[in-house]
């Protein structure tokens, strides 16, 4: 599925039981840091469990542009030997980031406290998405960024020569913009500090303390503030990636609206910023038992054991938990569509300038299957039809965004009717095994021209 030349649809049929364990690959999130703060250490850092998606990979050759060694030893399986915080060299070629918002932003923020140029451009999705959230706060630094109207891709950055610390309120909850300020800070002298008015995903700090940077995090009355000290010596690590929560949510949420389903998914990321779906799907009344709870490279795991979920009823998920699951909205509207009752999502405006409009596109998908859906610029509300009642029958547009077409093969697993997506070749920049994965538990996915 890689490369996204030519369409590649795909269509869901109502499925039998879905049985077996679901081995999800690497966090994302996780893979893009553990790359970057690797190139920015100084000696060996050795990665297991990394994600080989296309977004990932992508973020792996932008290091290698910026002069670091990045090597694959075998699956999941690489090392960078890092250059050190002020180190990266000037690239010689655009950085091409291809769908990923994540690779993008963070690696502005590495290279914007550093004297040097790169270029930047990603794919038709990337190149729609507004950079001004990032480059706005890295002029702080002293870095420069000129691009096309609106802030989007290609963008050319000169870093700063001369850099110094700031202070940065982030105006939305934002990780990647958090992330790509702490970055930037790493080569500038002083405290840099970065203040939440809502926590999100923490993986960066966690991996910068990791990594030896001294960082500390305090509530206050202005918010969620993170401090760091500028200049450190980052230590090369030994990175366990644990399993990525956002791609596990696929499988799950097809287990609880598939009848007769049983399924265990190892291993699982139970980060508190990142598992704010698995907490939403158990107040709906989803049967999700988490099981060995234990510690895996520094982020606490679990085994989810996920079960066929006739009960589970619409509820109002609260808007301060949209920073912890705002990537899992799409398939959450799926189980709600499968749910009994309504469920109502506010505080969801982050997600119309994700991969795709996603709550345009997942109200649109929905009503095409029968699914009656009220939303506005910040809400999306869906309204039950309770287990296996969905219609389906549609094509649904993709919009070149991995979590839509997901989302709505889950929904045909369900369906009365076969549902379709115009494009599922964007399935490979975050989850390259989901044909294979969902296959081997006994989902009726296909490539419609196979």
């Amino acid at each position: 599925m890689a490369g996204h030349d030519f369409a590649q649809p795909m269509t869901a049929r109502k499925s039998g039981p879905l049985k077996g364990v679901a081995e999800i690959p690497g966090d994302k999130s996780i893979s893009h840091r553990a790359l970057i703060l690797g190139a920015l250490a100084v000696g060996e850092t050795r990665v297991t469990g990394l994600l080989e998606g296309e977004d990932v990979l992508g973020t792996a050759a932008a290091m290698r542009a910026f002069g670091a060694e990045v090597t694959r030893h075998g699956p999941g399986a690489w090392s960078v030997h890092g250059v050190g915080v002020g180190g990266f060299g000037e690239p010689a070629d655009v950085i091409d980031c291809g769908n990923s918002g994540t690779s993008v932003r963070l690696i502005m923020g590495a290279m914007a406290t550093t004297a040097m140029t790169a270029t930047f451009t990603g794919d038709a999705s990337l190149r729609k998405r507004p950079m001004g959230r990032v480059t706005d706060p890295l002029s702080l630094f002293g870095a420069q960024a000129y691009g096309r109207a609106g802030g989007r891709l290609p963008m050319t950055v000169i870093g700063a020569a001369d850099p110094v610390p700031a202070r940065y309120t982030v105006p939305v909850p934002s990780a990647q913009v958090k992330s790509a300020v702490l970055l930037a800070g790493l080569n500038a002298p002083g405290e840099t500090v970065v203040i939440e008015r809502e926590p999100t995903r923490d993986h960066s700090e966690r991996m910068l303390r990791g990594f030896g940077a001294t960082l500390s995090a305090e509530k206050t009355a202005e918010g969620h503030v993170i401090t760091l000290q500028g200049r450190p010596e980052l230590r090369p690590q030994e990175v366990a990636v644990p399993r990525d929560p956002s791609s596990a949510a696929f499988p799950v949420c097809a287990a609880l609206i598939v009848e007769g389903s049983e399924i265990l998914v190892p291993g699982v990321s139970q980060n508190s910023t990142r598992n704010g779906l698995y907490t939403t799907l158990v107040e709906m009344g989803a049967l999700i038992d988490f099981e060995n709870a234990r510690e895996e490279g520094g982020e606490p795991v679990a085994d989810l054991r996920v079960r066929f979920s006739p009960e589970m009823k619409g509820i109002e998920v609260p808007p301060e938990r949209a920073a912890s699951m705002i990537d899992e909205y799409p398939v959450l509207s799926v189980v709600a569509a499968n749910a009994t009752g309504t469920t109502v999502m506010r505080g969801v405006k982050e997600l119309r300038v994700k991969e795709s409009d996603r709550i345009d596109a997942m109200a649109r998908g929905l009503e095409a299957c029968g699914v009656t859906i009220e939303e506005d610029e910040d809400t999306l509300i869906v309204h039950g039809m309770g287990p296996g009642a969905v219609p389906g029958g549609a094509v649904c547009a993709s919009h070149l965004d991995h979590r839509i077409a997901m989302s709505f093969l889950v929904l045909g697993l369900a369906a009365k009717k076969p549902v379709s997506v115009d494009d599922g070749a964007p399935i490979a920049t975050s989850f390259p095994v989901f044909e294979g994965l969902m296959a081997g538990l006994g989902a009726s996915i296909a490539r419609d021209n196979q």
